[in-house]
């Protein structure tokens, strides 16, 4: 049995437990993680039908065969041509299933078309999200993602480190043209696409969390948020370090700095199993409230990452879960002051049987290298 399969009958056993029929995947990471079979959403009808007993079964474009039966160990496809109608076959697989009166858990990123046509071809059924059963799948990761995970981690640790050792060599480049630079890093160290948009936000825009990066040159003294990652083996790198590549920072910065940093190392002390994910958060969150900028921490302390390089477990106030080994996470607090500058420090932690792992260890310092 592949991983794959594994994952799928696992999941079987959990929609019976939710008291639903079926889950319909669309493609997405839920899709890959349960087939084997990666795509990109389009604009064909593409779903994979996981009933709570029973084979699952691909309604697929044509074009599509070869792919999935490379990719998939799911040996049951039903294709259809461009000019026939797709729901037509999905139709005649929820009759052959049994799901026309059924409770359907959805892909909860399918596009609103695709579960309109459900809707449509399917009214006497009720629908539900597939997140009630994979997120409890997916949130404690096995020891194949984990050795993914780590080296996704290794590859952003030296992306790091090689582009902190451009000290003056960075000033007078552009945000932009410093993103690149960190591309080029990670292709080279061995990653694959980007986790996300390379964040590097120079001076007064490094006060913006989620900025990405634009036409300002990065100048002496300016202190410098940059955050990135990609893909390894399907799993995504995600680090955050504030520096500074030549010159001096402003008065407030080192103290800021040396705040953040407390606060993520408390954050990472205080996870390990048994303890609510919101722990965590408030671990970080205190340390920076009693410096006195409490108002200027405003997103939550981590989310989890595994396939997505969001997903569970949220790290922040509310969130009950406690955590388990497998679990994986960022630890991100950070202090932004609007017009000036911004730090935030994050690393990817592993839960372990008595702690945690950190996943990256890069220098933490704000100073070049």
């Amino acid at each position: 049995m592949t991983v794959f399969e594994d994952r799928t009958r696992r999941c079987q056993s959990r929609l019976a437990d939710a008291g639903a029929d079926a889950a319909v995947l669309f493609p997405s990471t839920n899709l890959f993680y349960a087939s084997g079979f990666r795509e990109e959403p389009g604009e064909r009808h593409l779903f994979l039908f996981v009933p709570s007993d029973g084979d699952p079964v691909f309604v697929a474009p044509q074009m599509y065969d070869e792919q999935i039966g490379d990719a998939s160990w799911v040996a049951d496809r039903r294709l259809w041509d461009d000019g026939e109608d797709p729901m037509a076959l999905v139709g005649a697989v929820a009759d052959e299933l049994d799901l026309r009166g059924g409770r359907l858990l959805v892909d909860d990123r399918m596009w609103a078309l695709f579960t309109q046509d459900l809707r449509e071809t399917l009214p006497d059924a009720t629908f539900g999200l597939a997140s009630e059963v994979f997120d409890d799948l997916r949130v404690r990761k096995d020891e194949a993602e984990l050795a993914a995970l780590r080296a996704a981690g290794a590859v952003a640790d030296e992306a790091s480190v090689a582009v902190r050792e451009l000290g003056e060599d960075a000033i007078g480049m552009t945000e932009t043209e410093l993103a690149g630079e960190i591309e080029r890093l990670l292709a080279e160290r061995g990653g694959g696409d980007l986790s996300f948009g390379t964040v590097v936000g120079s001076g007064p825009n490094g006060a913006k969390p989620h900025y990405r990066h634009g036409d300002r040159e990065i100048e002496r003294g300016d202190p410098v948020v940059l955050d990135f990652g990609a893909y390894v083996d399907d799993y995504p790198g995600d680090q955050t370090r504030t520096v500074v590549f030549a010159g001096d920072p402003p008065e407030e910065f080192e103290r800021v700095h040396e705040v953040v940093r407390e606060a993520q190392q408390a954050g990472v002390e205080a996870a390990e199993p048994g303890v609510p994910a919101e722990a965590v958060d408030r671990a970080a969150r205190e340390v920076i409230e009693e410096a006195g900028y409490g108002d200027r921490f405003t997103h939550r302390t981590g989310h989890g990452v595994g396939l997505d390089v969001h997903e569970e477990p949220y790290v922040v106030a509310g969130n009950e879960t406690e955590l388990e080994p497998g679990m994986v996470f960022s630890v991100e607090p950070g202090v932004y002051l609007p017009g000036e500058f911004g730090v935030r420090i994050e690393d990817l932690v592993a839960v372990t049987e008595d702690g945690c792992e950190r996943l990256n260890d890069s220098p933490r310092t704000w100073k070049p290298l």
